[in-house]
């Protein structure tokens, strides 16, 4: 296979990577995140569970069968507690790495009115509510505060204690400085700056710890995830406009899926990705991004319920790309 990237972040693909369990098929894999000893977790819709592998991709656990009703985004705690967001059961869960529940933050038997649908586009939430709404990320702060973005039926951003306490939230819908349509992840730098994937709008906003705009980066195709290095590099998995439409034909005219790798001034200095459907650099819909100790990069697609179309049978929904 030939490299991807250029300069100093070049990467080859490594197909098959990964020992899966038995039986399991991973045609969407939202999303990935690796501990502080390199094992790699994939947060998989096939059981609906976690497959934790070591880093040589041999298989070490698995746990949280049937658990979620719908995996949407793990983290991954500096003491290496787990955090899953479950978007259809409305919940924000944490876990010790074997799978004991910790706490969980949940609104499944009242989820906020915004006049939002499931089906419905995000443009049509009406109003912000509490939490949640089919919430799409978490993230920590370096004192270990949660940051939950709410961005399927919501438009806020909502900041908790580490006890799992509400402090407040921000946001509403619309395309403003400090409006949301699908706030769909979320970053926190050393700082305590948050940065916010406000992808349906195709930009990232970036706030203080209180909630504060500070700036925005707006080149960016519809961005899902991010994950940052001790480098100061940001990497990002843009999710393209080619299905964006939402059930109607492809349009290839529309950006392609990508990766950039940027720095923390929101600068690109590498990114690949191709319409090409051969191109080795090609994604679907890369959803969630990790990166290790070595600079390999893990890649979470959903392949099969993303709302354009389906990847070919035969896609990798979860992906290893070893730096070169």
């Amino acid at each position: 296979m030939r490299e991807v990237g250029s300069d100093q972040f070049i990467y080859r693909e490594v197909r098959d990577w990964g020992e899966f369990p038995s039986g399991w098929i991973f045609e969407d894999t939202p999303g990935v995140a690796v501990d502080s000893q390199d094992c790699v977790y994939a947060f998989t819709r096939e059981k609906n569970g976690i497959v934790v592998f070591n880093p040589d991709g041999s298989l070490l656990k698995t746990w949280g069968d049937d658990l979620f009703k719908r995996p949407h985004c793990i983290f991954i705690g500096p003491d290496d507690t787990i955090f899953c967001v479950d978007d259809f059961g409305h919940a924000v869960y944490r876990f010790t790495s074997d799978g004991e529940q910790l706490m969980v933050i949940e609104t499944a038997n009242n989820p906020a009115d915004t006049g939002y649908v499931w089906g419905d586009r995000p443009s049509d939430i009406v109003r912000s509510g509490p939490p949640f709404n089919f919430p799409t990320w978490v993230a920590l702060s370096p004192e270990g505060e949660l940051y939950v973005t709410d961005g399927y039926g919501n438009a806020r951003v909502h900041k908790f204690s580490p006890e799992g306490q509400l402090l407040f939230s921000w946001g509403e819908p619309g395309a403003g400085i400090g409006q949301f349509e699908t706030p769909h992840s979320v970053h926190v730098d050393k700082d305590g700056w948050v940065y916010v994937a406000d992808r349906q709008n195709c930009r990232i906003q970036i706030f203080n710890s209180e909630g504060e705009y500070i700036e925005q980066w707006s080149d960016i195709y519809w961005p899902c995830d991010m994950c940052a290095d001790t480098d100061g590099n940001l990497y990002v998995a843009e999710i393209g406009g080619i299905f964006m439409n939402l059930g109607k034909e492809a349009d290839f005219t529309s950006p392609n899926p990508r990766i950039t790798i940027r720095d923390m001034s929101g600068n690109i200095k590498v990114e690949w990705g191709e319409k090409d459907p051969t191109g080795e650099g090609r994604f679907f819909s890369p959803h969630s991004i990790a990166v290790d100790s070595q600079g390999n990069l893990y890649i979470g697609e959903v392949s099969t319920s993303y709302p354009g179309g389906q990847a070919p049978l035969d896609w990798r929904a979860f992906r290893k790309f070893a730096r070169v």
